[in-house]
């Protein structure tokens, strides 16, 4: 007999969602297939998954030339192409959103990561897509630096869903959850019906490893390179444990009463990096109730041939991943600064995207403008 090992992991209240979304996935029926027969119940995108799908595909041609003759700004091409992949998504992913009383079934996109230190012109933005998608079971993706926090309150307020992402420390971690608490609340008194309200708080995974990985190798001791590979799931497990002193408040239960769901831990970033580690670490690692985990096609296919799905590998082992912080410490790894550089290059990491996707676009539109005067 074969194993479900995805739907194993399901059950351990593990919801699976996919990293990656393009036309040729939609058009093919390939999402729709994954949502049937891989229990994908989400799915993520971002600005590099959108620019490597505009590049790889013909898909968009018809939609481009359209916009050429438009003679539309850049800005306005990404956005009209991009939300008509996501409201695509939505529409297939939406058997899952109402099946899961629109816990699951989501679709994220994100707001234009070179806002990500404005606060005013994210929360506009992220109203913009909310209408232009047009869909109860889209997320926007606001970036969890300083100024996306009041942003993300400022959102939910309007009773808009919000996928909280780049959250890499623990002490970030604990102000998400207060701003999405904060929103709620607004929401609330705003008139808005929380139990149509979903979030997600992503909190990345394998960078920490990759990042913290660098600087032991560089330390150099035997106690430094026993540590390799270690860092980054205690930092999630000590996420988890930030996430269930929040969820068992008294704050949170008035909400809850009034129908809100939590803001359920993503961990994103759950690819390999290195290929010494076990391809499915970030997911056997971080099985716990009430998580999600966003993976790469690659990854669901790896779970779904080998992955161990053990109850709940997280609530047992806080006391290990806090010797593990204790560790990195005494060998003279900053984890402070970890985090500091990794909220850094992930905001420039997807500003480039971004740049590569508008470039991408320009392009493309230049080419179709010259089709359609020549």
């Amino acid at each position: 007999m074969t194993t479900d090992r995805l739907g194993e992991l399901t059950a351990a209240g593990v919801a699976v969602w996919l990293d990656d979304l393009s036309r040729v996935r939609l058009s093919s029926g390939g999402l729709d297939q994954l949502r049937q027969e891989k229990h994908v119940v989400g799915v993520t995108t971002n600005p590099t998954i959108f620019a490597k799908a505009l590049g790889d595909a013909t898909e968009y041609d018809w939609q481009l030339r359209d916009l050429a003759v438009r003679g539309v700004d850049i800005e306005e091409a990404v956005r009209m192409l991009t939300t008509y992949d996501v409201r695509w998504a939505c529409d297939v992913m939406r058997p899952s959103y109402d099946a899961s009383a629109g816990v699951d079934g989501r679709v994220s996109i994100e707001v234009d990561p070179r806002l990500a230190h404005e606060s005013e012109r994210t929360v506009a933005e992220a109203k913009a897509l909310w209408w232009l998608v047009d869909r109860p079971n889209l997320f926007i993706k606001i970036p969890a630096t300083e100024a996306g926090l009041p942003a993300i309150t400022a959102t939910l307020a309007e009773g808009i869903s919000v996928n909280v992402t780049l959250i890499f420390g623990l002490d970030r971690y604990s102000q998400v959850m207060e701003a999405f608490l904060a929103g709620l609340e607004q929401a609330r008194a705003n008139g808005h019906d929380l139990s149509k309200i979903g979030s997600v708080a992503s909190f990345f995974v394998s960078r920490v490893d990759t990042e913290v990985d660098k600087r032991l190798e560089k330390i150099g001791s035997d106690q430094a390179r026993a540590l390799r590979g270690k860092a980054a799931v205690a930092n999630a497990r000590l996420a988890y444990e930030r996430y269930g002193e929040v969820f068992s408040s008294d704050r949170w239960q008035a909400l809850a009463d009034a129908g809100a769901h939590p803001q359920r831990p993503l961990w994103a970033s759950t690819s390999t990096k290195n290929p010494d580690y076990r391809d499915v670490i970030y997911v056997e690692e971080l099985i716990a109730p009430g998580t999600v985990n966003t993976m790469p096609e690659s990854v669901i296919h790896a779970w779904a041939d080998h992955g161990e799905t053990r109850p709940d590998t997280i609530t047992g082992a806080y006391d290990h991943a806090r010797q593990v912080f204790a560790d990195l410490d005494w060998v003279g790894v900053d984890m402070s600064d970890v985090i500091d550089t990794l909220e850094r290059e992930g905001v420039e990491k997807f500003e480039a995207s971004w740049n590569e996707l508008a470039a991408g676009v320009q392009k493309s539109l230049t080419a179709a403008r010259a089709g359609a005067t020549g």
